[in-house]
């Protein structure tokens, strides 16, 4: 800024410096080190550019943006698929869930059926037991009925055999089993 101020303030004083990078322009800078600051940047700048360092630079540069891009790929890749496994696995879950609840409805159902066989069977034991008992109190009260009448028609028998022996005859005795026999007879045949 100062070379360009002071030749401002030469050129409006003197209508004719010397030329901007001339031989005289060179030979009045040699004091000022912004000068040979300048002349070095420049110099820096073209031994760069001579050997194709911002070719380097600008190969490198997009190298580095096609890693970062092919990595920002990925990663979205890598998301999509980790939606996708999440979606596969909640799916997964509401089915699991479905299946358990449709397990559990199917267990209440199979109890509920089990009840009412296992209530239907235990009525109809009972009732068989009961037809069973009465069965054997009816096979009971006829053997007690038999035993009653075959003790009663023994006694009767024996009263009757007392009665006779004492009261008959054995002439009336004889007429009685030949009457019987003859009786039997004729059943007989």
């Amino acid at each position: 800024m100062t070379l360009f101020a002071e030749d401002a303030a030469h050129g409006a004083a003197a209508s004719h410096g010397p030329a901007l990078f001339s031989g005289e322009w060179f030979a009045a800078q040699p004091a000022d080190p912004t000068f040979y600051a300048f002349l070095a940047f420049i110099a820096f700048f073209a031994v760069l550019g001579y050997f194709g360092v911002h070719k380097t630079i600008a190969k490198t540069l997009d190298d580095r943006a096609d890693a970062i891009r092919s990595e920002l790929e990925e990663a979205k890749r890598l998301r999509e698929e980790a939606q996708e496994m999440l979606a596969s696995y909640q799916r997964r879950q509401r089915e699991a869930e479905a299946e358990a609840e449709a397990i559990v409805a199917q267990a209440k159902t199979e109890a509920k059926t089990l009840k009412a066989e296992a209530r239907k069977e235990m009525t109809e034991r009972l009732e068989r037991r009961t037809a069973l008992a009465e069965q054997r109190i009816a096979q009971a009260e006829a053997h007690a009925a038999a035993e009653v009448k075959a003790a009663a028609a023994e006694l009767a028998a024996s009263a009757a055999e007392e009665i006779l022996k004492t009261r008959l005859k054995k002439t009336d005795l004889n007429k009685i089993v030949d009457a019987d026999i003859k009786a039997v007879g004729e059943q007989l045949n």
